[in-house]
Formats: structure tokens, sequence, C-alpha cells
């Protein structure tokens, strides 16, 4: 895609917003689960090849193995970003009744007031749990939900919604949610949400959830719109008996890139109100070597077509 902000064919504006993972600093508590010093490099580092072309390890460029606590990293992270079209960042957000984990960057860049580069929040409301290293599926931190709780979270937000860099919808501060099938009650959840901010002198958010498989329709949740978030809901296409020098320990899946593109143009929308999605490769083996899942035949013209075609 070339450098600015990319337009619909109309010539109206899109804004590309790319998903921020903030793993990339250390924590107390993945420093004891994990091991001194871990961070999401940590994966990355250690990643083998399991068959030939395989592109592991994946070796930073631009900015190397950053540190997220850095306030230069994220200022070059919004530079690199806005030279490519992107015009903000959605940051993952863990909550678990009052308890943050990966909060610091997206503090820092509250406090700081840089970089000055658009932001939304998007709640990762999902259990962490040991799976990565293929031992226990053991629970580290549960999530539990109640309305206090649900006022609570909310709250939290209304400084981050406050910010002129927040991305707003209709007026609306943008809010994305993970896993609605885990809420026990969505519509009240968001409804709480709703009235809390109005009570606050604030625009209710624009509720987008995650577009998962058993998660419902926006409408059936109570929110407001939803966000494709492939791979969930790609078919794969089984490639581990086609791809030659495959590893006989890879117990994981190979499946087609260029299959998940034409999923995602083909995918019949109706009326639903659904922000479109793409990723430029997939490749989760750093998090679990043998067991993860690899999209086989990426590229940068493929990426570069199925990003136009959602615009």
């Amino acid at each position: 895609m070339n450098a600015g902000n990319p337009n619909r064919r109309d010539g109206t504006p899109v804004r590309a917003i790319a998903f921020y993972l903030p793993q990339y600093h250390r924590i107390p508590e993945n420093d004891e689960w994990w091991g001194l010093g871990f961070t999401e490099w940590t994966n990355v580092r250690r990643a083998e090849p399991n068959f030939p072309g395989h592109g592991q390890p994946h070796v930073p460029a631009d900015l190397g193995y950053y540190d997220l606590l850095d306030p230069d990293v994220r200022m070059r992270q919004a530079e690199l970003a806005r030279s490519h079209g992107i015009t903000g960042f959605c940051y993952y957000y863990y909550w678990f009744e009052g308890r943050r984990l990966l909060e610091q960057p997206l503090d820092a860049v509250l406090a700081s007031g840089s970089p000055a580069f658009p932001f939304c929040v998007f709640w990762a409301n999902e259990d962490w749990r040991r799976t990565w290293d293929g031992g226990r599926n053991e629970v580290l931190v549960a999530q539990r939900y109640s309305q206090e709780d649900d006022r609570a979270f909310i709250r939290t937000l209304l400084p981050a919604f406050r910010d002129p860099r927040y991305i707003r919808v209709l007026g609306q501060p943008l809010l994305l949610v993970y896993r609605c099938d885990t809420l026990p009650d969505a519509i009240r959840t968001f409804d709480t949400w709703r009235a809390v901010c109005i009570e606050a002198g604030e625009m209710p958010p624009f509720i987008v959830k995650a577009d998962t498989p058993g998660g419902g329709t926006p409408l059936e949740v109570g929110a407001d719109a939803s966000v494709a978030f492939p791979p969930h809901r790609h078919r794969a296409i089984w490639l581990n008996g086609v791809v030659a020098g495959l590893d006989p320990a890879f117990e994981g899946v190979l499946t087609s890139y260029r299959s998940q593109v034409i999923q995602s143009l083909r995918r019949a929308v109706g009326r639903e109100r659904l922000l479109r999605c793409v990723f430029p490769s997939w490749d989760n083996t750093p998090r679990q070597p043998t067991r993860g899942t690899v999209f086989v035949g990426s590229s940068p013209e493929l990426f570069g077509y199925w990003a136009e075609a959602m615009i």
C-alpha cells in the first residue's frame, strides 16, 4: 500500500487501525510465570523453522528488539505507522476485576501526551492460561464478571476517552471487546457502560465485538458493530501432507494464505456492520513450536491486493 491515508473508490478516507500487542516489556508476573526477563521477544528469538522456507526465526527490522517502556520506541512506532498509512493503534487492554496487566505502555502514552497519534482500546477479556509451553492448561489469571465490575471497568477508561487523540466513531469513543460469549449478559454490560459514560458527561462508547465463533451478531449482544478477526472463521486448507520437508514432530496446521484472502473476499456480510481486517502473515509457532498454525504462501503483493480489496 502507498504511504498516506487510503481512500475508498468514492474518495472517502479509510482509517486503518493496527492492533497493538503491549507484551514487549517486562512485568513481574511474566518473570514469575515464564522466567526472568520474559517478553514476547523471548518467543520470537527461540523460534525455529519447521520446514524448508519457513520464515523463522523472524528477526525485527526497523526498530529491532525494542522495549515498549522506552518513549523513543513508542514515538518511532507512531512515525513508522503513519508513514505507511496507518492512522491509529488499538491497544490490547487486560483487565481482571480491577487488576490490569501490561498496562504501562498505554498509561505512559496517556500521561505524557506522546506520541501525538490516535489510539483506542481492545478489551482482551480472556483468562490467562499456561498453554504456550505445552504444559498444563493452568489458569494464571481468571476473568470474572459482575455488575460492579462492569461499572468499574468503564470508569477506568473515561480518562482515555477524554484524551483528544482517542479514536471516535460518530462522535463516540471506539471500544472493542474480544469475547462477548464469555460475558454473562453482554447486553446488560454494554448498557451499563453506556449509562456510566452518559452520567459522566461522555458520549456512550461505540462498541465493536470481535467476530469470533459463538460470539453472536452485534444485534444479539447489544454491540454497535463487529470486526473481522482473522484467522477466526477461516476454513483451513490442510497443507501438512504436501509441504516438503515438514518436521515429523510438527502437530500443528499448515494452511493457505491465499485461501484466507479468497474466503475473506467472498464472505457474504449482508446488512451486518462489519469492520474489515487483514493480516500480512500468520505464524504462531514462536509461541507453540510444534502445535502452532502457519499460513503458507503469504507475500507483500498478495497482502497488498487483499488490503486494497477490503478498502
